[in-house]
C-alpha cells in the first residue's frame, strides 16, 4: 500500500477510536446523569432504547448517503452530531425528555460515522488488504470502547455518581477534536462514491452468494458479545464470585478480542477465511458452553479468554467479506446492511435467548448462547469467503 494510503487509513483509525470514546462516554454518563434527576424507570429504557431505534431506521439510507455522497461527508455529519449530542446533555435542558433527544443525537451521528468509516476502510485498504484493515479497524474500536468508560473514571471521581457536568464537557471537547479529524480526511477521487458508477442497488447486494449466511453470523456473534456483558456478571452473582473478579473477566474477554483483531491478516493468511470463520465460531460455541459450567475461578478466566479469542474474529470477518465481494459504489450500502442486522441480533436474540432459557438461570442463558453460536457456525461452513490467496 502507498505512503498516502497508509496515512489515510491511520487517520481513520483515530477517527474510530475518538468515535467510541466520545459514544462510551456519553451514553453512561447520560445514564448517571438520569439517576441525578431521578427519571422513572420507563424513562431509562427510552435512554437506552433511543440510541439504537432511530439508527436502526436509518441505517440503509446513510448506506445510500455515503455512497453517492462520499465517506468524507458522511462523517462530518455524524462528527457534527456526536458534538451537539454532548452540548444538549452538558446544558441539561428538558430533564428526561432532554437526554432521550441528547441520545437519539448520539446514536444518529454515532451511525454515520461508522458506516462512513467502513465504507472508507473498504475503499482504501485495496483487495488483498481487506482483512487485515478491517482487523485493524476494529482493534481501534475496541480500544475506544475501553478507554471511554476509564475516562469517567478519571475525569468524574470515586463515589458511586460521578460528576456528569465536567464528563459531557470533556466529551464535547473530543468531539471538537473528531471534527477535525475529519477535516483531514482526504480520500482519494478514484475511491470517491461518487467516481464509481453504480451497478444496482440494495437488490442487487441482496443477490449475492452467502450476504444472509454473513450476516446471520455477524449479527448473532454481536448479540453473544452483548450477552456475556450483562450474564458474565450474573452468573458471578448466582456463584458467588467476587465483582473484582468478575470484572477482570469482561476485561480479559476484550482484551482477547482486540489481540485476535490485531493479528487477523496474519491468521487469514496462515489458514484461510472460511477455516478461520469456522474456527472462530466453533471456539466461541464451546468456550461458552463451558462457561455455563461449573468450574474453578483459575479455569473460568482461561476459557473467558479464549471465547475473546474467538468472539473478535466474526465482525472484522464479515466485513471484509463484505468488501470484496460488494461492488466498489455499494461498500456503503453494504456495511450499512451488516449494522442493520447487527442492531435487530442486538435486540431480538438477547430476548429470545432469555425466553428459551427462562428458569435456569444466567448459567441456562449462556448454555442457549452457545448453542446458537452452533447453529450459526453450521452456517459459516457453507458461506464461500476466501477470495484468493491474497486475501
Amino acid at each position: 500500500m502507498s505512503r498516502p494510503g497508509r496515512t489515510l487509513l491511520a487517520v481513520l483509525l483515530l477517527h474510530s477510536t475518538l468515535t467510541q470514546i466520545v459514544t462510551f462516554v456519553l451514553r453512561p454518563t447520560s445514564a448517571y446523569r438520569a439517576l441525578e434527576l431521578d427519571v422513572p424507570v420507563a424513562w431509562l429504557g427510552a435512554l437506552t432504547a433511543s440510541f439504537a431505534i432511530v439508527p436502526l431506521l436509518l441505517a440503509v439510507p446513510s448506506g445510500q448517503a455515503t455512497d453517492r455522497f462520499g465517506e468524507r461527508r458522511v462523517m462530518l455529519v455524524g462528527a457534527v452530531l456526536m458534538t451537539l449530542s454532548g452540548v444538549v446533555f452538558a446544558t441539561e435542558r428538558g430533564g428526561a425528555a432532554g437526554l432521550v433527544l441528547g441520545s437519539v443525537v448520539l446514536g444518529t451521528g454515532h451511525l454515520l460515522s461508522v458506516v462512513g468509516q467502513q465504507a472508507a476502510v473498504a475503499n482504501t485498504a485495496g483487495p488483498g488488504r481487506f482483512d487485515t484493515a478491517f482487523g485493524h479497524y476494529t482493534f481501534a474500536a475496541s480500544l475506544g470502547q475501553a478507554a471511554g468508560p476509564a475516562l469517567i473514571t478519571l475525569i468524574g471521581g470515586k463515589g458511586s455518581l460521578p460528576d456528569t457536568t465536567p464528563i459531557f464537557w470533556t466529551a464535547t471537547a473530543l468531539g471538537v477534536v473528531l471534527l477535525v479529524c475529519t477535516a483531514f480526511l482526504r480520500m482519494p477521487a478514484r475511491e470517491q462514491a461518487g467516481s464509481v458508477p453504480e451497478t444496482g442497488g440494495m437488490g442487487t447486494l441482496l443477490r449475492l452468494p452467502g450476504l444472509l449466511r454473513a450476516l446471520l453470523v455477524s449479527c448473532v456473534v454481536l448479540a453473544a458479545v452483548d450477552i456475556t456483558l450483562v450474564y458474565l456478571p450474573a452468573l458471578g452473582a448466582d456463584r458467588g464470585l467476587a465483582a473484582g473478579f468478575v470484572g477482570l473477566l469482561l476485561t480479559l474477554r476484550a482484551v482477547a478480542s482486540m489481540a485476535s483483531r490485531l493479528f487477523l491478516g496474519r491468521l487469514v493468511r496462515w489458514v484461510g477465511r472460511r477455516r478461520l470463520m469456522m474456527a472462530s465460531v466453533a471456539l466461541s460455541a464451546v468456550s461458552m458452553g463451558v462457561v455455563a459450567a461449573p468450574l474453578p475461578p483459575v479455569l473460568v478466566a482461561v476459557v473467558v479468554v479464549l471465547l475473546g479469542l474467538g468472539l473478535g474474529v466474526g465482525q472484522p470477518l464479515t466485513m471484509s467479506w463484505l468488501a470484496e465481494v460488494a461492488p466498489a459504489g455499494l461498500r456503503g450500502r453494504a456495511m450499512s446492511l451488516r449494522l442493520t442486522g447487527n442492531r435487530l441480533g442486538q435486540v431480538l436474540i438477547p430476548s429470545a435467548v432469555g425466553l428459551v432459557a427462562a428458569g435456569v438461570g444466567a448459567a441456562g442463558v449462556l448454555a442457549a448462547t452457545a448453542g446458537a453460536l452452533a447453529l450459526v457456525g453450521v452456517a459459516a461452513r457453507r458461506l464461500a469467503v476466501d477470495g484468493g490467496p491474497a486475501t
